[in-house]
């Protein structure tokens, strides 16, 4: 994946390409050697593998995706293209505030590891989404502990009233005795 701000690509993961051949074959196929009809049933297999994990990106990504799907293509022995690697981009810039930025990097990390066999690429973006989201936590436990909370605020206000009234002497309460 790539990024705005920060740039992070989510590639496709390049296990050995294994499947049923799909509907792509040249009508001339019979002209093919054995070898080459493998290697083509390995590249359509290929294709749609690398086209399926892209879209499980794009899929959670959501608005935080910035570019849509590329490829790198390899011709078969068809002379067609097919797909064998991949990358989306996605934005992992940090939210204004730790809350948003915690949101944002759940949302980083689901698109990251939303293809069912993650690549190397896929689980450092993820790491980099928890590492945000790490920070954002410190961030937030830092102002818990720092600043007080609203009703922490109020509470210490009115204790100030309440010590105020209590130390200032009431001229009713004070009987003359020298009359």
């Amino acid at each position: 994946m790539m990024t705005s701000g920060v740039t992070s690509s989510i590639t496709a993961y390049t296990p050995s390409a294994q499947g049923n051949a799909g509907s792509r074959r040249a009508p001339d196929e019979a002209a093919l050697s054995e070898a080459d009809q493998q290697a083509l049933t390995q590249l359509e297999a290929r294709d749609k593998q690398v086209r399926a994990h892209e879209q499980a990106h794009v899929s959670a990504g959501g608005e935080l995706i910035t570019s849509r799907a590329s490829f790198t293509y390899q011709v078969g022995p068809d002379s067609k293209r097919y797909a064998v690697a991949g990358e989306v981009g996605i934005d992992t810039s940090p939210g204004s505030t730790p809350e948003e930025t915690l949101e944002r990097a759940a949302r980083i990390r689901a698109a990251a590891l939303a293809p069912a066999d993650p690549s190397a690429q896929d689980r450092q973006v993820a790491a980099q989404a928890d590492r945000m989201a790490t920070e954002a936590r410190q961030e937030l436990n830092a102002q818990d502990n720092v600043e007080p909370t609203r009703a922490d605020r109020r509470e210490t206000a009115l204790a100030r009233l309440v010590s105020q009234v209590s130390a200032t002497p009431s001229e009713q309460s004070q009987i003359d005795t020298y009359a």
